[in-house]
């Protein structure tokens, strides 16, 4: 599901130019100058945070146009909408259907790579036992290749102790047909004003 204008951690970089290509990917303000680009200008890059490119040197950033990435953004768009439907309703079918066979899931940059479908869904087979009232909600979806990214926030109640948790993060994703074959959530879990624990 596509965030609102609940957030404005979800809203366009003011440095982000409106023009975007039909199907495609934006370009940031001082990226569209290319080679025309002034001294100044380029000192001032550094600013531009929202910008992929930003703390490439001059000669390192590409200046030719950003190819379009309308068919991963739309793909992109339809599975984590789907895995968020997923995870909100305790539908480990639903959820699970966004993977491929041979998927890999990383669910912080410290564990351990869990390798196939039937790992990937042991790890979510305990949501609908443990959370409920889940809502989620997903970002804008950038694409390069492949390869897509959102952030998203989850909200739910612990069934067993009726403590809410927020959950805020990023996902990373990598695809094959219509399916994800990588997957890495980078995200951090909040309850009573501390990190917390995934159930």
């Amino acid at each position: 599901m596509a965030a609102g204008s609940e957030s404005a951690r979800y809203a366009r970089h003011p440095l982000w130019s409106a023009e975007t290509p039909e199907g495609g990917q934006e370009t940031c303000a001082w990226r569209k100058l290319g080679p025309q680009r002034s001294e100044a200008e380029k000192s001032a890059r550094p600013h531009c945070a929202a910008c992929m490119f930003n703390g490439m040197d001059s000669g390192e950033c590409p200046t030719s146009p950003l190819p379009v990435q309308g068919a991963t953004l739309s793909l992109g768009r339809s599975l984590v909408d789907t895995f968020g439907t997923g995870w909100e309703k305790g539908n480990l079918d639903l959820l699970m259907s966004v993977y491929a066979p041979e998927v890999v899931f990383v669910e912080t940059p410290f564990s351990e790579p869990l390798k196939g479908h039937e790992a990937v869904r042991r790890y979510w087979a305990e949501v609908p036992y443990n959370q409920s009232e889940v809502t989620f909600r997903s970002g804008e979806i950038y694409a390069a290749g492949p390869w897509f990214s959102t952030e998203f926030k989850c909200l739910y109640r612990r069934r067993r102790t009726g403590e809410w948790v927020e959950a805020r993060g990023a996902i990373f994703c990598e695809t094959a047909g219509d399916r994800i074959t990588e997957m890495r959530m980078y995200w951090h879990r909040w309850n009573g004003g501390r990190d917390t624990s995934k159930p």
